[in-house]
């Protein structure tokens, strides 16, 4: 059993690891703002104040922590960039054995087969290209860091929503995992059970990977 804190802990992703890994039995910490406001997140999981760009905040709960897991989104590239530079100097400072960092990014930094990024082409959305940059620059500040345990995890860039927990995907590491009609899908909950899975038997440590049916 692991012990798992969660920031962006009340976002729709968010809730369903949480309710994965507190089906499997983990130990569970929703890091939120504001604790009074937050949703109920069931039996088992602990809510405390927590904000993943403020250092002393993310120290004062990661002393402990086997997994520290970012699920955090919002408009702007600021947050995902703060976030990630923030966890991983906070981690690259605590004594072995420090908490490993799962980032929950965004799948608009996986390339077609020609290496193009999905933000990168003429047909991305306007309206999304702020928050995919900052995720796409949260991706390159984990590949350049040192002294940190780090996953990062890319959603299909497209077909991706809530829907059936059918606990089957496949994996891949820079390019969408396509399906027969060359599309990759995904639901939030099935990506909950890959993350679970890497949170219990590590394949992917300092590298991205992304999944699909």
């Amino acid at each position: 059993m692991s012990k798992v804190v969660v920031f962006g802990a009340a976002g729709q992703f968010g809730r369903r690891v949480i309710t994965e890994a507190v089906s499997r039995g983990h130990e569970v910490v929703a890091a939120v703002r504001n604790p009074a406001s937050a949703p109920d997140f069931g039996v088992g999981v602990a809510v405390v104040t927590g904000d993943v760009t403020s250092a002393d905040s993310v120290a004062a709960v990661a002393k402990d922590a086997d997994v520290l897991l970012l699920a955090v989104g919002g408009p702007g590239r600021a947050l995902f960039t703060d976030s990630a530079a923030t966890v991983l100097a906070v981690v690259a400072a605590l004594p072995e054995p420090a908490p490993r960092i799962v980032h929950i990014g965004g799948g608009a930094s996986l390339t077609t087969p020609d290496g193009t990024r999905f933000l990168d082409l003429p047909s991305f959305p306007a309206a999304y290209l702020d928050p995919a940059t900052g995720q796409s620059d949260a991706l390159e500040l984990y590949r350049a860091s040192s002294g940190a345990n780090w996953t990062y995890v890319s959603p299909p860039p497209i077909h991706f929503h809530p829907g059936e927990r059918t606990g089957n995907y496949r994996t891949g590491l820079d390019q969408p995992v396509a399906g027969d009609d060359g599309q990759a899908r995904l639901s939030y909950e099935d990506l909950a059970v890959a993350v679970v899975d890497e949170i219990e038997r590590p394949e992917f440590q300092n590298t991205r990977f992304t999944a699909g049916y």
